[in-house]
């Protein structure tokens, strides 16, 4: 049993029905938690919510696409007409549509919007509303993806939404601190059916699934791990131990745990009057061009993180 509880707490968790969703209302809901279990897929929420109270735990589903305002309120009042209340959301929820620029389509880029983007600003609007107005505080849980930290080929869509995740959680940490509510993100790393289109990790998803641990140079240099690895970090963002932890992207991923900084000036140059062409390309390269950061991940050891 965790050391860290949240004994009398109520939690949302959406897109909860496999995977990293699945593991972090499980997470959740063992160590105290009551948990409202959101799916589009009825079946997978039906199976967490089992797994749950066949340990012991409390939850009920809540069928879903989030995105709409109907869904994210139905969500809501499913926490308090079942359990009385609410003090956690996890806004988890969403698909993938991977395309490069020139060939992804209008509704492949909307599909990722508004479920990711949409998704968690209407989840997290009805929780902030709720939360207000009972007037104890709470919790707000965004999820991120290394994609909005440093760019992702292939994904215009996924690696806006999960940028523009991290930026309202550090707008919602603002404007609900008075409320006592915080507001994050978390940046995960973990093999998931989304992990596993990706080439490089093809193998080693497969190895997992067949019950192989996954080798010690993934989860150390790659912050590759399970789901797992990643719910503590939700368990504890979720409560009292990190009242005052706000306005932050923590990543987590194997056996590694990443605090990323907020966006920052590198370098910076004055011109009296005001700039020219020419001039801008003078201090680029005296100044500016040694501070420039590429596009994606890091690379460590050889290969990319």
């Amino acid at each position: 049993m965790s050391a860290v509880r949240l004994d009398g707490r109520v939690s949302i968790v959406t897109g909860a029905g496999r995977s990293l969703g699945q593991a972090y209302a499980i997470a959740l809901a063992d160590a105290g938690a009551a948990v409202v279990v959101n799916d589009v897929d009825e079946a997978g929420a039906a199976d967490t919510v089992a797994r749950i109270t066949a340990r012991g735990g409390r939850a009920v589903a809540s069928i879903g696409a989030v995105g709409s305002a109907e869904t994210a309120d139905a969500l809501v009042a499913a926490a308090h007409d079942t359990f009385g209340r609410l003090d956690v959301l996890v806004a988890n929820a969403g698909v993938l549509r991977d395309r490069v620029l020139w060939k992804m389509t209008d509704d492949d880029f909307d599909a990722v919007v508004s479920s990711h983007l949409r998704g968690a600003f209407t989840c997290g609007r009805s929780a902030a509303t709720y939360l207000r107005e009972q007037g104890e505080g709470g919790r707000i849980i965004l999820i991120g993806s290394p994609a909005g930290q440093f760019g992702s080929f292939g994904q215009t869509n996924y690696a806006a939404v999960k940028a523009g995740v991290v930026a309202m959680a550090r707008t919602w940490s603002l404007e609900l601190a008075r409320a006592g509510i915080t507001a994050n993100a978390v940046v995960p790393v973990a093999l998931s059916p989304m992990t596993a289109t990706i080439p490089k990790y093809k193998e080693v998803y497969e190895r997992y699934l067949a019950g192989e641990p996954i080798p010690a140079t993934y989860r150390h240099d790659n912050a590759l791990g399970t789901p797992e690895d990643v719910a503590p970090l939700i368990v504890w963002l979720a409560s009292a131990d990190s009242q005052e932890v706000t306005g932050q992207a923590i990543g987590i991923g194997g056996d590694k745990l990443t605090l990323y900084a907020h966006p920052a000036e590198l370098a910076v140059e004055y011109s009296d009057g005001g700039w020219s062409a020419d001039g801008i390309g003078a201090a680029w390269r005296s100044s500016f061009a040694s501070q420039a950061q590429p596009s994606g991940p890091p690379v460590r050891n050889g290969g990319t993180q």
